[in-house]
């Protein structure tokens, strides 16, 4: 089934992956906006509140995201090694100055790029203008003025992993070379996933509380769903082969610029931009769904130069650690990446010291 369901997608994949992308995209919107999915809202509640729900529906999205990631691959749907996350060089200090910077950038900017997203939906004027900042930043951070500094960093420190044995930075690869088997994915998917799903599950109160789990299956599901899709697209054989990718959204964020302003010379729009159109609109529908759509914008000059910041900071941040909150922490946390474990970690730790800081300036100013 799933050889002759790649048959038929291949005929033409970009096709497939523009509209199947797009649903996928909307999925993942109104799931974000009718559940209050937010993982900068996540860390507040943790830090401000001693509430930890938001924040398990994040690494229950993780948890979903990696069973079904790695169901699929099983099923010959994708070959998570082709993908991005998987490549045999840890560039681990890309992933925790990027992560810091991220975790960092999201509390000043209201969020994390499918907040923001979401946000937009919902008629916030004013995360259209984050998301185009984050966007451009993101693009200056991958081949412009920034793109020296990136790469520099980027070579700092890293290590071969094939030099380890391993055949790329993913932990069953990790597993696979010391034990010198072959079960590495099977082992780490049920430690790893089982280790979340308990932590998230044993709470009471996050158990009945069916907005965050439901929330973090669907966000997961989505994701699990973009790799079997761009998987079953992927022709290494094809004219213009595109790697599997999934849900990631601050290099989308500047793709869909660059496809807005050079529309006539693109054809179909790739799975980022099609997954960004898709947030958008996902979170339309469920704001009028919930009567919730207001227009709304910066509060003062204050605000504006504070989501500015935070918008120039997401959007370097997240080139630097190769995705966000969703790209890393969700999607290559999914391919069981060093890397996605690591910024995952760093993006928990700046978004806290960021909202320790803005803490610190309100009690200083008051």
């Amino acid at each position: 089934m799933i050889e002759a369901l790649k048959e038929t997608i291949v005929e033409a994949p970009t096709v497939y992956v523009a509209w199947g992308g797009l649903v996928i995209g909307v999925i993942f919107g109104f799931i974000v906006f009718r559940t209050n999915f937010c993982t900068m809202g996540a860390l507040s509640d943790l830090v401000s509140f001693g509430d930890y729900k938001r924040f398990r529906s994040w690494l229950l999205a993780g948890a979903t995201a990696l069973i079904g990631a790695q169901v699929f691959q099983y099923l010959g749907a994708v070959d998570l090694k082709t993908s991005m996350y998987l490549a045999p060089t840890l560039t681990w200090v890309g992933n925790v100055l990027g992560g810091l910077l991220f975790g960092f950038g999201m509390v000043y900017a209201g969020g994390c790029i499918s907040r923001n997203l979401a946000r937009l939906g919902g008629g916030d004027i004013g995360s259209l203008i984050v998301l185009i900042v984050a966007g451009l930043f993101s693009y200056i951070t991958i081949g412009g003025l920034l793109g020296p500094i990136r790469a520099a960093l980027a070579g700092f420190g890293q290590i071969d992993m094939t030099a380890l044995g391993a055949e790329s930075q993913g932990l069953d690869a990790l597993v696979n070379a010391v034990s010198g088997g072959e079960s590495g994915g099977l082992i780490v998917t049920v430690l790893v996933a089982g280790a979340m799903l308990i932590y998230c599950f044993k709470d009471a109160q996050f158990r009945t509380s069916m907005p965050h789990v439901l929330g973090g299956i669907g966000i997961g599901l989505c994701a699990a769903a973009g790799w079997a899709l761009t998987g079953l697209a992927f022709d290494e054989l094809g004219d213009n082969p595109v790697a599997p990718i999934s849900l990631t959204y601050v290099r989308p964020a500047g793709d869909t610029l660059e496809y807005l302003t050079r529309f006539t010379a693109f054809g179909l729009p790739g799975f980022g931009v099609v997954t960004v159109f898709g947030a958008i609109l996902g979170s339309f529908l469920a704001a009028i769904s919930m009567k919730r759509f207001r227009l709304s914008a910066f509060a003062d000059v204050s605000d504006t130069l504070r989501n500015l910041g935070g918008a120039a900071l997401m959007g370097i941040g997240g080139v630097m650690a190769l995705g966000c909150t969703v790209g890393q922490a969700v999607t290559g946390l999914s391919t069981l990446a060093i890397g996605s474990f690591i910024t995952f970690v760093c993006i928990v730790i700046g978004g806290i010291a960021g909202i320790k800081y803005m803490e610190w300036r309100i009690m200083s100013q008051a």
